[in-house]
């Protein structure tokens, strides 16, 4: 029998704080009336909160504004620099981490050159980055979140790999968070590159302030993936590895996709497809202007990738949209904006919407963040969406799974 959680209201004011920064973050400076009646809560519920997070330097109270009647109003802001987050990202060719704060201006970068590395490669690689990290760039250690790494694969609870990412063999069951924390002595938050750049573009980018939308993220050094969030919620699945849409199959029976399935939609709209139709060999190890001079200078190859691509592209979309009623598709990632601005002019006009006389406010499909930034800015928000977004679940009674006998 399935088990049913009740109410945990001690843990109401904890979702009561990251409820009022929410409010602030997608709305802007707020007062304490503002974000009274935005929320629902108390005024003196609010009131509460906000002088805590101001006490902790997570909120400033700007100048007072006079009004209309009545006493000058406070807004309060979200403080830059009142937490700090690393962002790590692992490739073929390289590691890269930053440090940002809490509106996610980059402050300090570092990466360093690869070669396909394994965990016993990589860990300390990724553990000196993060002390470097914190040595490039003078801020209060106690603000310091934790870390966040983006890597291509799937992924089991706990940020073990369950399934070791092609483009990285040997990753098969590593426990990458707890291993790195242990050296660094930080949290360690785990997602694949597709989610993670969904958070952070709902933290800072087109989708801010969006309650649902999927984003579709193109890998600069390969296929295809989805983040999806879903009425506020960020929706990962029952095992973690929902938005595995590179092989969904758009073609029956046609070209032969390295998960052993044919016809899948990473071999007709991934960038690694647009490289070979380009005549680009190891695009990963080129520099971001050489690929896009190079793309550029193949206008036969970008069009011939694109005329493969649009249908099965547009094929998706209508299903995503059918399947899960967005508000918007986002498409972005680390790819070149070269191929996300050609997909996206070329796959006009999409399918008829399930109601195709709404008016909508926002765009169907929209372009966000791209560039090789994408996956890290996204792990860098993974501390930061952690401790600031709302999470209805906590307001659940902790489930203790035993036997349920029948009356």
């Amino acid at each position: 029998m399935k088990t049913i959680s009740g109410t945990n209201l001690e843990q109401a004011k904890s979702h009561n704080r990251r409820v009022v920064i929410e409010a602030i973050r997608t709305n802007g400076p707020m007062s304490r009336a503002a974000i009274a009646r935005m929320t629902a809560l108390t005024t003196q519920t609010v009131s509460n909160i906000v002088e805590e997070l101001a006490r902790s330097h997570l909120l400033i109270a700007m100048e007072a504004q006079k009004i209309a009647r009545g006493q000058p109003i406070t807004p309060y802001m979200i403080n830059p620099a009142g937490a700090y987050s690393i962002g790590l990202e692992l490739g073929r060719q390289r590691a890269a981490g930053v440090l940002t704060d809490l509106s996610g201006t980059v402050c300090a970068r570092v990466e360093c050159h690869v070669d396909r590395p394994g965990p016993t490669e990589a860990m300390p690689v990724l553990a000196e980055i993060v002390r470097d990290l914190q040595e490039a760039f003078s801020f209060d250690r106690d603000r310091l979140l934790g870390v966040g790494i983006a890597l291509p694969g799937r992924y089991a609870d706990g940020g073990v790999t369950s399934l070791s990412p092609l483009n990285l063999p040997g990753w098969q069951d590593f426990p990458v968070a707890s291993e790195l924390e242990r050296l660094i002595g930080l949290p360690v938050l785990v997602e694949n590159d597709a989610t993670a750049a969904a958070i952070g573009e709902r933290l800072y980018g087109v989708a801010r302030g969006l309650g649902s939308f999927v984003y579709l993220f193109l890998a600069g050094d390969g296929g295809i993936g989805a983040g999806m969030f879903l009425d506020g919620h960020l929706y990962k699945g029952s095992r973690a590895n929902a938005g595995e849409i590179g092989h969904i199959i758009v073609e029956p029976h046609g070209r032969l996709c390295t998960c052993g399935k044919r016809g899948c939609l990473d071999r007709y709209v991934s960038p690694s497809v647009a490289y070979e139709c380009l005549g680009i060999e190891n695009a990963q190890e080129l520099d971001p202007d050489d690929l896009d001079a190079l793309i550029a200078a193949n206008g036969h190859g970008l069009k011939a990738w694109l005329e493969q691509a649009v249908q099965p592209l547009r094929q998706t979309i209508d299903f995503l949209e059918l399947a899960f009623d967005p508000q918007t598709i986002v498409l972005g990632g680390s790819a070149p904006t070269s191929l996300m601005t050609g997909l996206a002019e070329s796959v006009e006009p999409l399918h008829t919407p399930v109601n195709p006389t709404e008016e909508r406010s926002i765009p169907r499909l929209m372009i966000g963040a791209s560039g090789k930034d994408t996956a890290i800015l996204g792990a860098a928000a993974l501390p930061i969406f952690s401790e600031t977004n709302p999470q209805f679940d906590v307001l659940q009674k902790p489930l203790t799974h035993r036997a349920v006998t029948q009356p």
